[in-house]
């Protein structure tokens, strides 16, 4: 045999080895693998993001808190920020008051809301539209961008450029006390994959953990335990804050449902509807 047929036999040996069906990333591919962790809705990944129609995306809490804010901003033309570069007290109530996202605290009545750092998904909001190019600030005043303008009249490049944005450009562990680590949002493709193959019934948020984990171990191994959670239940309770709570919730493609209270309390997952007007997943092998 001489070179170029052995380096012909070796290519055609690594290309079977990175297209070969894994069982721990649920029968995709090193190869898909890569797409859905890095090019999570490009073409040639198993996830792909559908276009849905108006009414859906009616239906999305973020989406729409989103367009609301920018529509008061666009209103306005300028938007002035508090001296410490935070939503008027005035604006915060307003986009609260519309029920868009709700939350817990506000409903049943354990604190209020006054500035915009006292509820998360408004802070949220207003550092997406940031981040995402909505907007700019100059001299403490939000006003539209261009880009910023022409994407909000697409509700299906907004719901991209958001959930892109969010999820590769937004830091998860910024709202909780779980440690810089790239839990839950790292592979958070993965996690879609999850919810379209199993999310139909009720299931665990520790089903979810333990298959996102086996895809991911590398993740558990700066976890260290303490005297009440081992590894595994830490970071499990990691990325079910991280996922479910603070990310999939906010897009309105996931139910939530508590069972018991305290240390006895069970916390189940499914997705909605609206889930699969916009995610689909191709089988292995189809996406590439």
């Amino acid at each position: 045999m001489n070179e170029k047929d052995l380096q012909k036999q070796l290519d055609q040996q690594m290309k079977a080895q990175n297209n070969r069906a894994i069982a721990d990333f649920e029968g995709y591919s090193p190869l898909e693998m890569r797409q859905i962790m890095y090019d999570t809705f490009g073409a040639e990944s198993p996830l792909q993001l559908k276009k849905a129609t108006e009414a859906d995306y009616r239906k999305v809490p973020l989406l729409n808190q989103v367009k609301y804010l920018c529509g008061l901003i666009e209103q306005s033309g300028e938007l002035k920020l508090t001296a410490k570069g935070f939503l008027p007290t005035k604006i915060v109530a307003d986009i609260y008051q519309q029920g868009f996202m709700k939350e817990m605290q506000f409903e049943k009545g354990i604190s209020k809301l006054y500035k915009e750092t006292d509820s998360l998904t408004i802070n949220l909001t207003r550092l997406l539209i940031e981040i995402a190019g909505l907007v700019k600030k100059r001299q403490g005043k939000l006003s539209l961008t261009k880009k910023g303008t022409q994407i909000l009249a697409d509700d299906q490049e907004l719901l991209r450029l958001l959930l892109l944005t969010f999820a590769t450009k937004f830091n998860w562990a910024y709202y909780d006390g779980y440690g810089e680590n790239q839990i839950g949002q790292l592979g958070y493709g993965f996690s879609l994959i999850l919810l379209s193959k199993y999310g139909a019934e009720k299931r665990l948020e520790s089903f979810y953990a333990e298959r996102y984990f086996r895809a991911f171990p590398q993740l558990l191994q700066s976890i260290q335990p303490t005297s009440y959670r081992t590894p595994m239940e830490y970071a499990t309770g990691c990325y079910a804050v991280r996922t479910f709570e603070r990310f999939l919730d906010y897009f309105g493609w996931i139910e939530i449902e508590h069972r018991g209270m305290g240390f006895d309390r069970k916390t189940y997952i499914s997705k909605t509807d609206l889930f699969d007007c916009f995610i689909q997943c191709l089988p292995h092998g189809t996406g590439l």
